[in-house]
Order: structure tokens, then C-alpha cells, then sequence
């Protein structure tokens, strides 16, 4: 296995990411990936990105626009359909690289960005296979549910004060991600949860120097007009892989499991990891091995042999 550094334009910005490559001259197929909120390419992806290698495709992990190691202003600002825009890019790069077979293109996501390619699925045709853990559905009922009615009205008080702030000065605001939801004078975070922060500590520690915990207060309004669920209508014939952890309650597993219910493709299927929590998929090395492993499987089984008519007649010979 390789690794390149490469760069591409996205929305006017210089985007950078990791081009892993397997032994061989190719064009080899493709899974395309990025991080969730606050994520940097760092952080954990490429361990999934080893398994695909492992398995014979290129993996590219890029970072968003405004986050990491790519450019843009303000830094930590996190809007979901310029993340889109910037996977669309680079799929569009990737279609341009003579080691790379632009017709085998798959989309793996994680939290905030599984939301994602389900989404890029429903609207793209060049992804061919897409593969979604633990996502990010209905920002805005993700918020209230994890915030809880009284601490959901705090957050929507101070997402408008910014919105009015922002109007007078042009001035972003910022929001910890996490911070010490158990403390009795926890200020207003994003994802009220101590383990959000212990893990991510952790990481940027020994992994992601670049992680900032932070993000602007539009990043939180933005999430909370983001829903994917409608967007999965649309995948018709797009074979869709959902794994999802046992009583995930920081992006909610009943809402997971009825959005993938709702994906009408007969080719798709949904993985749970059991006694698995949203974090200890970071910090659980044998559950992110067994959730690659599922995602990994999936994209070989669905982007190494495109079916064709050809197929399908042999297929029912």
C-alpha cells in the first residue's frame, strides 16, 4: 500500500486529502471518504481505508473545506451541503486519474457524514455502492432528543442570538463540540456527552493533532435543517449498507434503522453491532475492525462485479 498526498478544488477552495493505492498498476475501483462533525482525515479513517486497500480498491480520505489540513474561512465551519459538494469534487477528481476506474465508485460515511452519502447515493449517479455507519438523520430531532426540551430551548436561543450578532457584525461565534455535560454548570455544547470528549481528547492526542472541538453556531442551525431521510427515497437500485450500534443514542438508532427501512432497494442491508455504543466505535478497535470488515465486504461484493444485462441473463440461465 501507497499513500499520496493530493489536492483538488472545491467551491473555490483547495481541498486535501490521503490517496491510498493498492500494490499493482490499476485503474483500481474506489471508495471515497470523509469524517462527521469535527473530524479531520486522521481520525480513525484510515484504518477503514486499510481494510478496503487491503482488499484490492484506492481509498481517498479528504478534509472538508475550512477544516484540517484543506482551506477556507471560517475555520470550523461546517455546513452539510458545501460537505456534499466538496465528495462530489472529489469524485470528480478521482474520474480524472488514470489509476483510478471512474465506474467503480464507492461513498462510505460515518456519523455526520453517513448522513451524507446517502444523500450523494440518492443524487449521484457515479457513486455505485454506498456504505453509512452510525448516521447523523434528522439533525434537528437529534438535537432535541439528545439535548433533552429544556437544554433544546437553550440551544435554539443562542443559535438565533448568533443569527442576530451575525446580522450586525458579520462575526461567527463559536460552540464546544462536547464538553462536561455531568458537571452542574456544563455550559452549552453541541453533543452533550462526557464520553464525546474523553474520546476525541484521546485522539487528537495520538492521531488527529489537527482536530479543533469546536465549530461555528451557524455549523449547529445548519444541522438542524439537515435531514437525509427524505433523500433515501431515491435509492431505487443503489445498493445501500447501513451498520449501526446497538442503542446508539447520540444519532439515535431507532431513527437509523427506520430511515434504512424506508431505502427501496431490494439490494441493501443493515448490519447491528451488538453491546456497541456510537463512541466505542472510536475508541473500540475490534468493533471499528468488525464495522469496516461489514462496510469493506460490502464494497467488494458490489463494485468488483458491476452487473451488467450479460450478467443478469447468465444469472437466470
Amino acid at each position: 500500500m501507497t499513500m499520496q498526498e493530493v489536492s483538488f478544488s472545491s467551491g473555490g477552495e483547495t481541498i486535501r486529502g490521503d490517496l491510498y493505492l493498492p500494490e499493482g498498476e490499476g485503474p483500481f475501483p474506489v471508495v471515497v471518504m470523509a469524517g462527521g462533525w469535527c473530524y479531520v482525515k486522521e481520525l480513525r479513517q484510515p484504518q477503514y481505508a486499510q481494510e478496503f486497500v487491503a482488499r484490492g480498491f484506492a481509498a481517498l480520505i479528504f478534509d472538508y473545506r475550512r477544516l484540517g489540513a484543506s482551506d477556507g474561512e471560517p475555520r470550523q465551519h461546517l455546513d452539510p451541503w458545501d460537505q456534499i459538494e466538496d465528495y462530489k469534487n472529489a469524485i470528480t477528481y478521482l474520474e480524472r486519474r488514470g489509476d483510478i476506474d471512474g465506474d467503480r465508485i464507492g461513498a462510505w460515511g460515518i456519523s455526520y457524514s453517513g448522513g451524507h452519502v446517502l444523500i450523494l447515493g440518492a443524487v449521484d449517479q457515479r457513486v455505485k455502492a454506498v456504505a453509512s455507519t452510525v448516521p447523523v438523520i434528522d439533525g434537528y430531532h437529534n438535537m432535541w432528543r439528545v439535548h433533552g426540551s429544556e437544554r433544546f430551548r437553550k440551544l435554539r436561543e443562542a443559535v438565533l442570538d448568533d443569527r442576530r450578532k451575525r446580522f450586525e457584525t458579520g462575526e461567527h461565534s463559536y460552540i464546544p463540540m462536547s464538553g462536561t455535560p455531568s458537571s452542574p454548570h456544563a455550559e452549552l455544547t453541541t453533543w452533550p456527552f462526557d464520553e464525546v470528549r474523553a474520546v476525541f481528547d484521546e485522539l487528537k492526542a495520538t492521531q488527529a493533532p489537527r482536530h479543533e472541538h469546536r465549530t461555528t453556531m451557524e455549523s449547529v442551525e445548519l444541522l438542524m435543517q439537515y435531514n437525509a431521510a427524505p433523500y433515501v427515497h431515491r435509492l431505487v437500485n443503489k445498493p445501500v449498507m447501513m451498520v449501526v450500534a446497538e442503542g446508539d443514542d447520540i444519532t439515535l438508532w431507532d431513527r437509523e434503522t427506520e430511515t434504512f427501512d424506508a431505502i427501496p432497494s431490494r439490494d441493501k442491508e443493515l448490519v447491528v453491532l451488538p453491546n456497541v455504543t456510537h463512541m466505542t466505535l472510536y475508541s473500540n478497535l475490534t468493533a471499528l475492525d468488525l464495522a469496516a470488515k461489514a462496510a469493506g465486504s460490502w464494497f467488494s461484493k458490489h463494485l468488483f462485479e458491476l452487473p451488467t444485462v450479460a450478467s443478469r441473463i447468465q444469472e437466470y440461465s
